[in-house]
């Protein structure tokens, strides 16, 4: 009787379980049927997820065996940061938005310049004194968050867009330094794949519409193994089930390394902020809260500084995902979490997250340009809200043009110290924030206010 009162309460708190609740922040959605999209926001973040470990651990030298282990690691803290970001923790740490977290490509370049000095614990001491900065910082982002106005939001936001554009293309290609990027092979299953997400998204009925991306991954990854492109061999070496290793490295705390890393969390900070609002009005159809802003922000430098603890690079929201629910509108948190649970169940079964890595590049990239292009055209609907008044132009003209151009031009930055060129020369979402949060503070407020008044002013004189 009792069990049956306590399951009668918990249906009355979360709802009816219906399909429909997918367009909805809360509520419940069948199990059988959220998992589908769930699975969907894995595979699209999934080779993103694991390649800054790569990149790093190579950079560092790192064994092929610890490699193996950060990437079961990986997948864990991606799985317990999503949670965190659906279900905040206090109330403070986390956004309580459909926020898909992994681990960051923005630290890429300064924590393989660190690794190369120092070693691998020298980037886990970094990470962890970080991510407790970028948490406090966000915990009190009340406090400073007012200067972060509509256009420098909607501005980052579009560059996020824009930087993301070169990812999906690099993928579609078959992946940075791949042998043969650019084959006809690549290119086979790159268009293949995007043209089942369209042709899907067209001719799927209801709800299943939102599955084009993932109906789009399968079909290229099947047909990528008829054409010989998915690599097996890894499975062998892959142990079914394994615990995930707590201080896999030891700490090392380096001033100059220590404060790189913290300059990179404030970057990363602010990638978090354009994705929140990114994904408040795509998804939502409204304006981010400072709360939610604020929570993102806490859950991102406090999970990195857990991920460093089982020896993991910082984490921080994903563009992509953001981008897949721009796309398909679907927001239910219920349904995103059940992709957290399978992240996790990826890092306590490495065979598991092993065969997810199994899918080729080019896959990827044929269902992201179109996700990516998405985010583009929120950050020009957003800058669109804001309007086209003088003041907002000039900021968003000139942040995305000099952000978007320095960066293209790295060498432009060779007269500056290391440090940076580490946070600027290749990161044009920096360079945008910077440059349209001066210019948000130097311009005058009503610039259209003056310019009628000086018109007045001569036709008086006249």
């Amino acid at each position: 009787m009792e069990k049956q009162k306590f399951s009668a309460r918990v249906k009355q708190a979360m709802g009816e379980a219906s399909i429909t609740n997918l367009y909805q922040l809360n509520g419940m959605v069948p199990v059988h049927k959220a998992i589908p999209f769930g699975l969907q926001h894995i595979l699209a973040m999934f080779v993103a997820n694991i390649a800054p470990i790569l990149i790093v651990g190579g950079a560092c030298g790192l064994a092929a065996s610890d490699m193996a282990m950060l990437i079961q690691s990986a997948m864990l803290i991606a799985g317990i940061g999503t949670l965190v970001q659906l279900f905040p923790i206090f109330h403070k740490i986390g956004s309580g938005l459909p926020i898909v977290m992994g681990i960051s490509f923005t630290f890429v370049s300064v924590l393989c310049f660190i690794g190369a000095q120092y070693g691998y614990g020298a980037i886990m001491g970094a990470v962890l004194i970080g991510g407790i900065v970028e948490g406090i910082l966000g915990l009190f982002a009340k406090f400073w968050i007012r200067i972060i106005a509509p256009i420098v939001s909607a501005s980052v936001v579009t560059a996020i867009g824009f930087s993301l554009l070169t990812v999906g293309a690099t993928s579609f290609g078959g992946g940075s330094g791949s042998a043969d990027f650019g084959s006809a092979e690549n290119w086979i299953l790159g268009s293949v794949t995007l043209l089942c997400c369209i042709l899907f998204h067209i001719f799927a009925k209801s709800y299943f519409k939102q599955l084009s991306v993932l109906f789009g991954l399968v079909v290229g990854y099947i047909l990528a193994v008829f054409m010989g492109k998915v690599d097996f061999s890894a499975l062998r070496e892959t142990s079914i089930i394994a615990v995930p290793h707590l201080m896999p490295f030891r700490m090392e705390f380096h001033a100059d390394a220590i404060v790189s890393v913290v300059l990179i969390f404030l970057v990363s900070a602010t990638e978090t902020i354009g994705d929140t609002s990114a994904l408040a009005a795509s998804g939502l159809d409204r304006d981010v809260t400072p709360q939610e802003t604020s929570g993102s922000i806490a859950c991102d430098g406090f999970v990195s500084s857990l991920s460093s603890v089982f020896g993991c690079m910082p984490i921080t929201s994903f563009s992509q995902n953001v981008g897949l629910v721009a796309m398909t509108k679907v927001v239910n948190r219920f349904t995103i979490a059940i992709g957290a649970v399978i992240m996790i169940l990826a890092g306590i079964f490495p065979i598991f997250g092993a065969l997810l890595a199994t899918l080729p590049d080019a896959v990827l990239g044929g269902c992201t340009i179109m996700m990516f292009g998405t985010i583009v055209v929120s950050g020009l609907q957003m800058i669109s809200k804001c309007g086209f008044t003088q003041r907002n132009m000039i900021i968003a003209a000139l942040s995305l043009s000099i952000g978007l151009g320095f960066t293209e031009c790295a060498d432009l930055f060779t007269i500056f110290p290391q440090m940076v060129q580490n946070v600027f020369a290749q990161n044009c979402v920096a360079v945008v924030f910077l440059v349209s949060i001066l210019l948000n503070l130097v311009l005058p407020k009503n610039m259209e206010a003056e310019k009628v008044t000086e018109q007045k002013k001569e036709k008086g004189k006249a």
